[in-house]
């Protein structure tokens, strides 16, 4: 089928963007007038990279430094809740009503709990009590130069082990709940007929889950999840409220210091934009490779 979508700009296009671009002008020009606020981006730049004289190198700053933290927390945070949502999600569906209440119950607490809330309660009433229980505190102490490597490779300050641990658990456990959910749909968007057939020629309910279910519904999880990752992505700035560096905190620290509250925050949301963009291009370019493959 030929593609008849128009690649060109339309008149409307051009409307709206001329729009956009006035109003981010008039913005500018009133942050100027009104607040009588002086801009000046020297200031701030200087804080994701700096060349340091002793060594020669270009260094990152605390900017880039609350880049990668943020990085890592989604990263290992999508591993860690897929597996909680994949779980999760088959115990939503599960012949065992056991199963479904527990299941049920995590999603329900979660989904009807503000994340903020849910942070706070998890890092002070329970992180303090997990975290020695499961050995973080020990290990993040351990005077072996390799775990020491490790730890720093892998998460960044020994120093913080524990409190990017906590943080990391607490964005897994919330978007955990909601894979959980996008797993349940896209099993249950699968006609009932599929399952029945494969019942038919003499596979078990695992073996019709495994060889005719999952791989039908892994192409309609795939996008929801997609998003899901992005959306962690943001989420994770919420974590900065205690006192994890990533990105947001960094920024506060830097606003804070040099007084340069818009362009901080402008660089910032440019930042989380790049970042977001750069995973939504990616997704796309997996889709469209997918979807070339099931010709």
């Amino acid at each position: 089928m030929k593609n008849t979508r128009n690649k060109r700009l339309g008149w409307i296009d051009g409307v709206v963007i001329a729009a956009l671009l006035t109003f981010v002008v008039y913005i500018v020009l009133r942050v100027d007038s009104v607040l009588n606020y002086s801009w000046d981006w020297g200031h701030v730049i200087p804080f994701l990279m700096y060349f340091d004289e002793e060594t020669g190198q270009w260094v990152s700053n605390l900017l880039v430094e609350g880049l990668i933290i943020t990085l890592r927390l989604a990263i290992y945070g999508i591993v860690i809740s897929a597996v909680i949502g994949v779980l999760m999600g088959l115990c939503r569906i599960s012949s065992n009503l056991f199963l479904r209440m527990v299941s049920r119950s995590y999603v329900e607490l979660i989904r009807n709990t503000p994340p903020l809330v849910f942070i706070f309660i998890f890092y002070f009433f329970l992180s303090t009590q997990l975290m020695p229980l499961i050995g973080v505190d020990q290990l993040a102490r351990s005077e072996s130069p390799t775990v020491q490597a490790i730890i720093r490779f892998l998460f960044g300050d020994p120093i913080l082990f524990s409190n990017f641990v906590s943080g990391l658990i607490c964005l897994s456990i919330f978007e955990g709940a909601y894979i959980t959910e996008i797993v349940r749909a896209g099993i249950q968007s699968i006609p009932r007929g599929q399952f029945e057939a494969g019942r038919s020629i003499g596979l078990t309910r695992y073996g019709v889950m495994r060889f005719v279910i999952l791989p039908q519904a892994v192409n309609r999880i795939a996008p929801p999840l997609a998003n899901q990752f992005i959306t962690l992505i943001k989420d994770s700035s919420i974590v900065s409220l205690i006192s994890i560096q990533e990105l947001t905190f960094m920024a506060m620290e830097v606003g804070v210091s040099t007084s340069r509250i818009f362009e901080v925050w402008i660089l910032v949301a440019g930042m989380y934009f790049l970042i977001c963009y750069s995973c939504v291009l990616f997704f796309n370019w997996l889709e469209r490779r997918a979807a070339r493959s099931r010709r």
